[in-house]
């Protein structure tokens, strides 16, 4: 028989935010809620703070109240805290003092941001078991994506090397990019993040064989997805054709291929909403007026828009590490259009939810576009529901508790 983590265990989960401010946020805060719902005790430590509906859930919620460290108004102490946040490894070491190490889990969601990787050598230190969700790459890659934002192109050279260290391939400008470089080294060298970790989560299996090239596996790893929400949805169908709308929800950024998609469907004339804010928001705005740019959306309004669109574009120039909105779409019957070199093919390819394009390729996505739209709207309801019964939050909870009782027992599932 199975053994099961001890309901006497106590799970610190560490995010930079309390809030949702984005997917690994989400799922750092869905599983302290889980956790919490099913009677162990779950203390939240984060480094920026935000009134939400979270915080009423029961866990502990300590956070540092912290502003992000790029949006300190003192740049400096901001730039700094970004190495290394030593008011995040005082507060974090006085919260563990208070617990054992035999009995607790670190389960750490995100750190770049506000916590820096101070908070691992932390740990490491008072000898607690430190699991690590991969959300991104910066347990690997200086800009956290492998990817090139002044070629918009994956990036396929070793971290940290002699080519990687010449290369400008940051967002802003060379400087910001020795920045990240110095950041890496510390947490590489001074931290030894690889030498901190107990176990690691990768949220697909393209994540980790992106990931496992570069760092040394001596810990417990295990693929989870991530959760979705387990409410049920009423499917809609459109009774007027005209009202039919190509959909894109996610960050508006360069990475995200969002550029890419407003040229091809304006070239094309076909009506879309995209759902999300970025940097490229006003630019594109101003760029393309005949497409709706609706900003956030609540997540129950969100599924409206899910279930009456035509069908979704997901046209990542990066690697991503899951893509969450494809599951989400097609969770709420809508099938999707997938750049080929994104995590997403995964999910596309098993739960045959969607097709996928030449990533980068405006004339082949112009194609694919075309063909979706002056076909009927197509009906996965049944791809949908294994979706939703392979990541019930019941499913990711029995998971991640495996992982957990391996890490602090020594065990073997």
């Amino acid at each position: 028989m199975r053994q099961s983590l001890p309901k006497n265990t106590t799970i610190v989960v560490v995010n930079d935010f309390d809030y949702v401010q984005g997917g690994a946020s989400k799922v750092a805060l869905d599983t302290a809620k889980f956790l919490y719902e099913n009677g162990y005790r779950v203390i939240f430590f984060s480094g920026t703070h935000r009134n939400n509906e979270y915080l009423n859930v029961g866990y502990e919620n300590f956070t540092l109240a912290l502003p992000e460290c790029l949006c300190d108004k003192n740049k400096v102490r901001g730039a700094l805290r970004g190495l290394y946040n030593f008011k995040a490894s005082k507060e974090f070491k006085n919260l563990l003092k208070s617990l054992d190490p035999k009995t607790t889990i670190i389960h750490i969601h995100g750190w770049t941001k506000t916590l820096s990787s101070s908070i691992f050598k932390v740990a490491f230190r008072m000898n607690f078991k430190i699991i690590l969700t991969m959300h991104d790459y910066f347990s690997v890659c200086p800009n956290g994506g492998f990817f090139n934002y002044k070629k918009c192109s994956i990036c396929k050279l070793k971290p940290l090397s002699y080519q990687c260290i010449l290369t400008n391939c940051d967002s802003r400008n060379y400087f910001f990019k020795l920045y990240r470089i110095f950041r890496q080294l510390i947490q590489s060298k001074l931290v030894k993040l690889d030498k901190c970790l107990n176990g690691v989560i990768y949220v697909s299996d393209f994540s980790y064989k992106i990931i496992n090239q570069y760092f040394p596996q001596s810990y417990y790893s295990k693929i989870v997805y991530n959760p979705l929400a387990e409410e049920k949805k009423e499917y809609s169908t459109f009774s007027d054709c005209s009202k039919k709308y190509i959909l894109y929800v996610g960050r508006i950024s360069k990475e995200k291929g969002i550029d890419l998609l407003c040229k091809a469907v304006s070239q094309l004339n076909y009506p879309m909403k995209v759902i999300g804010d970025g940097p490229l928001l006003n630019e594109l705005k101003n760029r393309y007026p005949n497409i709706d740019f609706l900003g956030w959306k609540h997540s129950d309004e969100l599924t409206l828009y899910y279930q009456n669109a035509h069908f979704f574009v997901f046209p990542s120039l990066w690697y991503e590490t899951a893509g969450l909105t494809i599951l989400e779409a097609a969770k709420n019957n809508l099938y999707s259009l997938v750049s080929d070199s994104s995590a997403s093919v995964e999910f596309v390819c098993r739960y045959s939810v969607g097709e996928l394009f030449s990533s980068g390729n405006v004339d082949d996505l112009k194609l694919k576009i075309k063909k979706l739209y002056n076909q009927p709207k197509k009906n996965i309801k049944k791809n949908a529901e294994k979706i939703e019964n392979d990541l019930l939050p019941k499913k990711y909870l029995k998971k991640i508790l495996e992982v957990y009782y391996c890490v602090l027992s020594g065990g073997k599932l």
